[in-house]
C-alpha cells in the first residue's frame, strides 16, 4: 500500500556530518533512515505477494487491463523498489540533510501510493461473488498492518497509510450499506489504530535511547575533553605556553622506549645569559614578559621532529630527531633567535642564549645520563664557550670523570694533612727586595694525586664547600703569619663564592681578631668572576674587609669584561696584570699596551703588580716601563714556609755583608 522514496540518489558528505554535533553520535533522522532501509524491502516483498495473489483471483472476472496492466505496474514498481533499497550503501556517508529528504519523500509517496493501492483493490471489488469480495478485505486489512509494523520508525507515513486505507476503505463499505462489510472494516479500522498506538509507544522508545544515547557520550566527550585539556595544562608551561619540564622527560622516556638505532635522536639544554641581572634590575614582572616574548619566539621554532620546552626559570630543553650536526644546527639557530633585542615597553633588552648537546645512543642510554650530559656540555659552554652550543664529547666526558672523582676525594679529605700551603714571593723590580708573598693552595689527595688551586676550589664550589675550604686555608696562613718578617705583606686568595657570602667574610674577620694579626698586612686577592653575581654583596663585602685594615687585589687584571668600571666602583688598592701580558713584552705593540695599563693604574693611584715574568728580558721591560713590582716563576717559584723564609733570611744577610 506504500512506495518509500527511491534510495537511487547517492549519499553525500558535503552538506552536514551524519553524526549529531553535539553528542557525536548518529542524529535521528539518520538512524530513522538506516532502520527503515532493514525494513522496506520486507515491505515491498508482502505488496507484490498480496497483489500478484488478488489480481490472480480476479483475473477470470474483472477487466484485463485491471487484474493484469494495473497489477504488473503495481508490482513491477515494489520489484524496483526492492532491489533498490537492498542496494548497499555505506551507511558512514549518510547525511542527516540526506536522511532527512528521504525520509519526507517516503511520507509523500506513502499518501500518494496508498490512495493507487487502495483504489485499485476497490475497483477490483466490483466484480467478482462473496468469496472476491472477502480476498479484498483481507487484502487490505492484512497489508495495511504489514505496512505499519515495517514503518515503524516513520510514524507519520504509518498513520498516513492507515487512515487513507482503512478511511477509504471504511467509507467505501458504508455507501455500498452492506452491515457486514462495514463491521469489518470498522473493526480493521479499530485493530489498526491499536497497533499503531504500540507502534507509537516502541517508536518513542527507541527515539528516548537515542536521546539517552547521545546525552551519554556527550558526557563523555565533554569528560574526555577535560581530560585532555587538564593533560595538556598538566604539560605546558603556564608563562611561556612552551611544554613543561613534565612533558620533556615524558616525551624523552617515549623516544628512549623505542630503542630503534637508525632513528637517532639529541637532547639540549638552554641557558639564557644576564637573564637574571635583567630580572634583578627591571623586577619579576619585566622578566616574566621577558620569558613570555623567548617563549613565543621558541614556539615558532620547534617543527615537526624537535619540541623546546621550558625546564624551569630561564632554563629550556631541547629534543630533536636527527644527528648532532643537525641538533647543533638547529641549537645555533635558537641562540640567535633569543639573541634578538626585546622590547618591553620603553625599554630594550638583549639576552644571550648558551646550550649543550648530547646524543643517544653516544652520550647515554637513560634519561638521566643524557641529560646530565647535555647540561654539563651547557656548564662548559657558559664557562668556556659563551652563546654558543657545545657538544658533549669524549673530552668532556673525561672531565665529568675527573670531576666526579675530584668530589668524591674531596668529600673524604682530611684537610690537615692533605691541605698545604705555599707561597710565592713578590718583589721590587729594582732592588729584588721581598715586599711580600701570595698564599697558594696545595691539594695532594691519597686518591688523584695533586689538585691544582684552580680546580680545589671549583670543586669545593660545586660541593658547597668552598666556605669551609677557604676557613680551614686562611686559619693555616695565619698561624704561619707570625712567623713572618713584619715588613712581608700577605695576600690570600678569595673565591667568587666566598665574596658573595657575608658569613664567610665575618668568619675571616672573626678570624683576624682572634690571631692578633696585623690587618694591615693582608691582602684579600679577588677576581672579576666574582662580581658576576650581586654586585652590590660583593661590593659590601670588600669594603667590610677593607675596614678592618686589610687592602683588596684585584687580580688578573685586563682579561675582564668590565675593569675600568670594575676599577671605579670597587674598593681596589692594588692590581695585578694578568701573566698573558709578560707573553707580550717582545713586541711594541705589547709593550704599548704595558704602557698604557701602567699609566692607568697610576692615575688612578692604585699599586701595581706585574705578575707571570718568566725571563730576565721580561723583567727588565717591566723595569723600564715603571711598574715597581713583579711576581713570577724567574724571580722566585712558589715554595714551603721554610724555605721562603731562609731565602729571605739569605738575601738579607747577603744584602748586610754588601754593606
Amino acid at each position: 500500500m506504500h512506495l518509500p522514496g527511491s534510495v537511487a540518489e547517492t549519499p553525500q558528505a558535503d552538506s552536514a556530518a551524519s553524526r549529531d554535533p553535539g553528542s557525536g553520535t548518529r542524529a535521528l533522522p539518520v538512524e530513522q533512515f538506516l532502520r527503515l532501509r532493514r525494513q522496506l524491502p520486507r515491505m515491498y516483498l508482502i505488496l507484490a505477494m498480496n497483489a500478484a495473489t488478488l489480481a490472480y483471483t480476479h483475473h477470470r472476472l474483472a477487466p484485463t487491463w485491471l487484474t493484469v496492466y494495473i497489477s504488473g505496474v503495481l508490482i513491477a514498481i515494489c520489484g524496483l523498489r526492492l532491489m533498490q533499497w537492498l542496494r548497499p550503501i555505506d551507511e558512514k556517508r549518510v547525511t542527516i540533510n540526506y536522511a532527512a529528504r528521504m525520509l519526507r519523500r517516503t511520507e509523500v509517496l506513502a499518501s500518494t501510493l496508498s490512495v493507487g493501492f487502495v483504489s485499485w483493490a476497490l475497483l477490483l471489488d466490483q466484480y467478482g461473488g462473496a468469496d472476491e469480495h472477502g480476498h479484498v478485505t483481507v487484502f487490505v486489512a492484512i497489508t495495511v498492518m504489514g505496512c505499519i509494523f515495517c514503518l515503524t520508525y516513520l510514524p507519520r507515513a504509518a498513520h498516513m497509510v492507515c487512515y487513507v486505507v482503512l478511511g477509504a476503505f471504511l467509507t467505501y463499505c458504508i455507501a455500498r450499506g452492506t452491515v457486514t462489510l462495514t463491521a469489518m472494516a470498522f473493526n480493521i479500522m479499530m485493530v489498526g489504530i491499536v497497533v499503531l498506538s504500540v507502534l507509537s509507544d516502541s517508536y518513542n522508545s527507541f527515539t528516548t535511547v537515542l536521546e539517552s544515547r547521545a546525552a551519554l557520550h556527550h558526557e563523555r566527550s565533554q569528560a574526555q575533553r577535560l581530560a585532555e585539556e587538564n593533560a595538556r595544562l598538566a604539560h605546558s608551561d603556564a608563562l611561556t605556553g612552551l611544554p613543561n619540564r613534565r612533558f620533556f622527560f615524558a616525551r624523552l622516556d617515549a623516544m628512549l622506549a623505542r630503542t630503534d638505532r637508525a632513528h637517532p635522536f639529541c637532547i639540549g639544554v638552554f641557558d639564557l645569559d644576564r637573564f637574571k641581572p635583567i630580572n634583578d634590575m627591571h623586577g619579576h614582572a619585566q622578566g616574566d614578559r621577558l620569558l613570555q616574548v623567548i617563549g613565543d619566539r621558541l614556539r615558532g621554532a620547534c617543527g615537526p621532529d624537535a619540541i623546546i620546552a621550558r625546564l624551569g626559570g630561564d632554563e629550556f630543553g631541547l629534543i630533536i630527531e636527527g644527528t648532532l650536526d643537525d641538533a647543533e644546527k638547529l641549537g645555533k639557530w635558537v641562540c640567535n633567535l633569543v639573541q634578538a633585542p626585546v622590547p618591553l615597553g620603553d625599554l630594550v633588552v638583549s639576552l644571550g642564549c648558551s646550550g649543550g648537546l648530547a646524543s643517544w645512543p653516544e652520550a647515554g642510554t637513560t634519561a638521566h645520563d643524557l641529560f646530565d650530559r647535555a647540561d654539563f656540555a651547557l656548564y662548559h659552554a657558559k664557562k668556556a664557550r659563551r652563546g654558543d652550543m657545545v657538544r658533549f664529547s669524549a673530552e668532556l666526558e673525561h672531565i665529568i670523570r675527573s670531576e666526579q672523582a675530584l668530589e668524591a676525594a674531596l668529600q673524604s679529605a682530611d684537610f690537615k694533612r692533605e691541605l698545604t700551603m705555599v707561597y710565592q714571593p713578590i718583589v721590587r723590580t729594582r732592588s729584588m727586595a721581598t715586599i711580600g708573598v701570595e698564599a697558594l693552595a696545595r691539594w695532594h689527595s691519597p686518591q688523584v694525586g695533586a689538585v691544582p688551586a684552580e680546580q680545589l676550589f671549583a670543586t669545593a664550589e660545586r660541593l658547597g664547600m668552598a666556605r669551609t675550604v677557604t676557613l680551614e686555608l686562611f686559619g693555616r696562613v695565619l698561624s704561619d703569619f707570625a712567623r713572618w718578617p713584619k715588613g712581608v705583606r700577605l695576600s690570600f686568595n678569595l673565591a667568587p663564592t666566598d665574596v658573595a657570602d657575608p658569613e664567610t667574610v665575618a668568619a675571616l674577620l672573626d678570624r683576624i681578631a682572634a690571631s692578633g694579626a696585623d690587618a694591615k698586612r693582608l691582602v684579600f686577592e679577588i677576581t672579576e668572576t666574582s662580581l658576576f653575581g650581586d654586585f652590590d654583596l660583593a661590593r659590601s663585602s670588600l669594603e667590610r674587609l677593607r675596614a678592618s685594615g686589610a687592602r683588596i687585589a684585584l687580580d688578573d687584571f685586563g682579561t675582564g669584561y668590565s675593569s675600568l668600571s670594575t676599577l671605579h666602583m670597587l674598593p681596589i688598592d692594588i692590581v695585578k696584570i694578568d701573566r698573558t701580558f709578560a707573553a707580550r713584552l717582545d713586541d711594541s705593540d705589547g709593550r704599548r699596551l704595558v704602557r698604557a695599563i701602567f699609566n692607568l693604574t697610576r692615575s688612578l693611584n692604585l699599586e701595581c703588580v706585574f705578575e707571570g715574568i718568566e725571563t730576565e728580558m721580561q723583567l727588565m721591560e717591566v723595569t723600564l716601563a715603571g711598574f715597581d713590582y713583579a711576581q713570577g716563576y724567574f724571580i722566585e717559584r712558589p715554595l714551603e714556609l721554610k724555605s721562603v723564609l731562609a731565602g729571605l733570611t739569605a738575601r738579607r744577610e747577603a744584602a748586610a755583608n754588601a754593606a
